[in-house]
């Protein structure tokens, strides 16, 4: 499911070549303050899995909602 839903996010992903200094620049928009920078493509690929990992690990941790995508909705249920 978590595997599922991270590569769903990564669908979404939006990368550009910034100007001033060539480098990639990938952000995924539903997700606030989840982007990366970096000197290819493909690093910048894999610095935002890293980040949108630690962004929905800080999230599911604080007992924050996280974006429902695809129709995959993670949510942590209470044990009794």
């Amino acid at each position: 499911m978590l595997t599922k839903y991270i590569q769903a996010a990564l669908l979404k992903a939006k990368y550009k070549i910034l100007s001033d200094d060539g480098t990639f620049y990938g952000e995924i928009p539903e997700f606030q303050g989840v982007w990366a920078n970096a000197d290819t493509l493909e690093a910048c690929r894999e610095e935002l899995v890293e980040v949108l990992e630690e962004w929905i690990f800080l999230r599911v941790s604080h007992h924050l909602p996280l974006p429902i995508v695809d129709g995959i909705e993670l949510s942590i249920k209470k044990v009794a």
